[in-house]
């Protein structure tokens, strides 16, 4: 009777499978799309959909269904947009707008990263004041406007008061899902091995959870920039400039349905910018390097 080993050595169909075994180990390396081709893939379907939206929005326009002041025809938008931008008024909109926004994001990271670690890291904090950042991330933003204008009036400090509340628990909670969906043996290795909370926290936690923390952070950005809008459109005054929620107020207080568009319009494109300008691409870094994808 031959020996197990012996048998299994010269079966074919076990070497087969140990081979195939070994090459679904082995990253797949596939050539990369040049920038052109990548650029043509993340720009062109958005403007396609674009593009779809005019056609339907002129048709709706043409059969008149709505009266112009309800439903003003693209070529006035348009109108309305090529007379900011000749004006330069426009670049005074967006300034005033995403250098509020990062700036306030920013300082949101900067104080959700270490939150989040904390609630993920600490069970006493966690049953205190996780579900406190919860309520907070579903808290309309609009909610805090007037109260940080009686607390610190029309300055700037009420704007970034309502953008940080608006994207500190975002933050903080996806990087308390990012942390929760490490496996355990993580951090177990990394205490083994002798390293401090603060060594684990930066070599070991945030790593292994950055795809939730990028997800984090991308829901913080969004909501930074919805509270941004709403503490613009209610806390208007000459020291705190003209922002893009400003411009959209002003709209809204003429009437002119026109220019009401156009300021969404501009808000909508500051949004889908910052999202195919940063955030796709730091996705896609971060999804390749875990061989999650070889492609984009």
């Amino acid at each position: 009777m031959p020996r197990p080993d012996r048998a299994a050595e010269a079966d074919p169909g076990l070497d087969a499978v140990g081979a195939g075994l070994d090459s679904l180990d082995t990253p797949a390396h596939e050539r990369r799309p040049g920038l052109g081709r990548r650029f043509l893939r993340a720009f062109v379907p958005p403007l396609a959909a674009l593009a779809l939206l005019v056609v339907v929005w002129q048709l709706l326009w043409a059969a008149a269904f709505w009266p112009e002041t309800q439903l003003p025809a693209p070529l006035a938008v348009w109108g309305q947009l090529e007379e900011v931008f000749r004006s330069g008024r426009v670049f005074e909109f967006v300034w005033t707008s995403v250098h509020r926004a990062v700036l306030g994001f920013a300082i949101a990271v900067l104080l959700g990263t270490p939150l989040g670690l904390l609630v993920a890291r600490v069970r006493f904090v966690r049953a205190a004041i996780g579900p406190l950042l919860s309520g907070l991330q579903s808290l309309p933003s609009v909610a805090w406007v007037p109260a940080a204008v009686l607390w610190f009036g029309l300055k700037d400090g009420a704007i970034y008061f309502v953008v940080l509340l608006g994207s500190v628990p975002s933050i903080a909670n996806g990087l308390v899902s990012g942390i929760d969906q490490i496996p355990p043996i993580l951090p177990r290795v990394g205490a083994v091995m002798g390293a401090s909370r603060l060594a684990a926290a930066r070599h070991i936690l945030l790593p292994a959870a950055l795809p939730g923390f990028l997800a984090g952070l991308k829901q913080g950005w969004a909501f930074s920039w919805r509270s941004l809008m709403a503490a613009e459109l209610i806390a208007r005054s000459p020291d705190l400039g003209v922002g893009l929620g400003a411009y959209l107020n002003e709209g809204s207080s003429l009437n002119s349905i026109e220019r009401v568009i156009a300021a969404i319009f501009l808000i909508l494109l500051v949004g889908v910018g910052i999202e195919l300008l940063v955030f796709r691409p730091l996705e896609n870094i971060v999804l390749r390097a875990r061989g999650l994808t070889t492609s984009q």
